[in-house]
């Protein structure tokens, strides 16, 4: 089974790796540049992918959408310390089939990555409930009203969060600008936010968008 294992720390992966390779079927490759790993995907074919989820210049979640464009089918976990809970939402929509905590035992690692390998999903139990709903319960003025945001009103969250102007946006979705100030108007009204800033802010408190930033 081919491995591969994605983390900035030199002394992390070369730690993980022995303790998978104690493996006698598995075999890791590690690799500390997010830059060079999507010719890496290209060159060589992997049955998981571990990903640290905060790394230089790339965090997890870009980097899995970057390497879903090239192998469509990667089955990639995020392999991170942190509190996955914020971004869960996030993550999922990346496209990454799971989650192991650099905390597990060597039997839980193991036991995760040879479940991924075989198609299945490795959210922990206390993630279950974090599953996105398709309606988000928003307080507004009048009381508590539902609002259904959409996946195209989501990715507009995401490029909002990342400070980009308008005709940023319009190219990154391919939309035009009228369409886009529509959307804005509608996505704004659903949050009952009056500005930019308004909105990311009501978007992180009912959990659509990290409440830590991913981006810097």
């Amino acid at each position: 089974m081919e491995i591969l294992l994605v983390d900035d720390h030199r002394s992390v992966v070369e730690g993980t790796k022995m303790l998978i390779e104690s493996e006698p079927d598995m075999n890791v490759t590690i690799e500390t540049d997010v830059y060079l790993v999507p010719d890496l995907v290209r060159l060589k074919k992997f049955d998981v992918m571990l990903l640290d989820l905060y790394m230089p210049n790339m965090n997890g979640a870009d980097l899995t959408r970057k390497l879903l464009e090239y192998v469509p089918d990667a089955v990639i976990v995020i392999y991170s310390g942190f509190e996955i809970a914020p971004h869960f939402n996030l993550l999922m929509e990346s496209g990454v089939s799971g989650f192991i905590s650099k905390t597990s035992t060597r039997e839980q690692l193991i036991q995760a990555i040879r479940c991924a390998a075989r198609k299945e999903a490795i959210v922990p139990m206390s993630l279950l409930k974090q599953l996105r709903r398709k309606e988000i319960v928003v307080s507004g003025e009048s009381g508590r009203e539902e609002a259904t945001i959409t996946a195209e009103e989501d990715k507009l969250l995401r490029e909002l969060a990342k400070g980009k102007s308008n005709k940023e946006i319009s190219k990154t979705l391919m939309i035009s600008q009228r369409s886009l100030e529509y959307g804005l108007t509608e996505l704004f009204q659903k949050l009952h936010a009056s500005s930019r800033v308004e909105a990311i802010k009501k978007a992180k408190q009912l959990g659509i968008l990290p409440t830590e930033d991913l981006y810097s």
